[in-house]
């Protein structure tokens, strides 16, 4: 296992609330802003401002399927990007989820 795949799996595994994100992404902000919101600790990483971001990112895509920022996982569950966590929050199953974290 390489030293972005161990970077990532334990940063999904030691945080209830993992967000990899790019500190310029409007989508990012969107998510980070409902987090505060709901007063969520949530660990977010700027893939962007790190020196193995675009690493970081590929791996992503191979873990998720996924290569947009940002990529949510909850209870090391991926939850998806922005609309997927626009949506639950819409949905009201958010709090279900965070209450839990």
């Amino acid at each position: 296992m390489s030293s972005v795949e161990s970077f990532v799996d334990s940063a999904v595994a030691d945080n209830d609330v993992v967000v990899f994100a790019k500190s310029y992404c409007p989508y990012c902000h969107a998510t980070e802003k409902v987090i505060a919101d709901k007063k969520i600790k949530a660990q977010v990483y700027q893939i962007d401002l790190m020196n193995n971001g675009d690493e970081i990112q590929s791996y992503l895509l191979k873990k998720t399927g996924q290569r947009t920022v940002p990529n949510i996982f909850i209870h090391q569950k991926h939850v998806g990007g922005n609309s997927d966590f626009q949506a639950l929050f819409k949905k009201g199953e958010l709090d279900s989820l965070f209450n839990t974290a």
